[in-house]
């Protein structure tokens, strides 16, 4: 087998405006199957780039041409419809967040050692150039150790740029998505940070608030639209996240800056150069290493890549379930801890 087939499961934006773009444009992975409640949007897809057209998850399980599933649907249905392919003998790539609880994400996790079936789980930041070029910095020691950071993601809300492109979008449905901004971008910049970082996220705090998003009747939706999370890490390391959903007039803002020892570590925080260290001794490197990935300037990504070349070569992905786990328990945590108005520390 020199590529793999994969059903798109979930004909929305993160499909059609990532991963199925990434799928045509590489080398190991064929689209043989759509799928959608929708049919029509499945449908659509099929007579444009060939393949099936499924409006039954089912259907598509037992489709013999189908050798892994890419999952871009609603939160809630992360866990059951993984655990459902990898049961039927399907590779998975689930989008983050992996689950809504701990004990979903543990039983896909286990399932998938079950079955001897790949999971992959897409926290596509950690393939963003700057973010790459960063942990080649931190790791080459030349900043000495990490103090504290400061990583924020904001834009101006799903609505605008999801399928539904309205207020009654699922993002704003707690019944579908579990959780807002939070499982949107904290998850993103939770991952991340413990990849730059190289270490546990042990300790949260967190303000976890809906101020301004509604539906169309006016009322305020049901999940988070704006979160303050401070973070400690193993070795002590101190940081801020902050992601909105409210973040209007900025354009992606998603940016980090790590304070360390020798000086600073500046990530898309300028439009020109990607990473810029500045020293104590007041010299500067700044490396043109290409942008971040936003909903108006698409980045090409490699969760994709990655995803079937774990397949073919039979190892593990790059992101797998345990790992996901860890940055999910960050969140999750988060929300308890909020709920509690104390410091948590993340269970083990």
């Amino acid at each position: 087998m020199n590529q793999v087939r994969i059903g798109i499961v979930g004909c929305g934006s993160i499909n059609t405006r990532s991963h199925i773009p990434d799928l045509l444009t590489g080398s190991t992975g064929k689209i043989t199957a759509f799928c959608d409640t929708v049919v029509a949007r499945a449908e659509a897809l099929a007579k444009q780039h060939g393949g099936k057209a499924y409006q039954e998850f089912e259907a598509l399980l037992r489709d013999p041409e189908v050798d892994a599933v890419v999952l871009g649907v609603p939160n809630a249905l992360h866990a059951p419809m993984t655990i459902a392919a990898l049961r039927a003998g399907k590779h998975v790539m689930v989008e983050k967040p992996m689950a809504l609880t701990r004990d979903e994400a543990k039983a896909m996790i286990a399932t998938a050692k079950e079955t001897g079936k790949k999971l992959m789980v897409g926290q596509s930041q950690r393939y963003m150039p700057p973010h790459r070029k960063a942990q080649e910095i931190l790791k080459s020691g030349r900043l000495g150790k990490v103090l504290t950071f400061r990583s924020s993601f904001l834009h101006g809300g799903p609505e605008s740029w999801s399928i539904d492109n309205s207020p009654e979008t699922w993002f704003f449905k707690k019944s579908l998505a579990g959780m807002g901004v939070c499982g949107d971008l904290a998850i993103h910049k939770a991952d991340i940070m413990r990849v730059l970082l190289g270490e546990e996220i042990t300790e949260v705090s967190a303000t976890i608030e809906t101020r301004h998003k509604t539906y169309s009747n006016g009322k305020l939706i049901d999940v988070d639209d704006n979160a303050q999370l401070l973070v400690k890490t193993q070795s002590g390391i101190t940081g801020v996240i902050i992601v909105s959903w409210t973040g209007y007039g900025d354009s992606e803002g998603n940016s980090t800056i790590l304070h360390c020892e020798k000086g600073a570590l500046m990530l898309a925080a300028d439009p020109v150069y990607g990473v810029i260290v500045r020293y104590r001794n007041g010299e500067e490197e700044k490396f043109k290493v290409g942008a971040i990935s936003t909903n108006t300037h698409r980045v090409r990504g490699q969760v994709m890549d990655k995803f079937t070349d774990a397949i073919l070569n039979n190892r593990e992905p790059d992101i797998t379930g345990e790992d996901a786990y860890r940055s999910l328990n960050v969140i999750l945590t988060a929300f308890e801890a909020a709920a509690a108005k104390r410091v948590l520390p993340v269970p083990i």
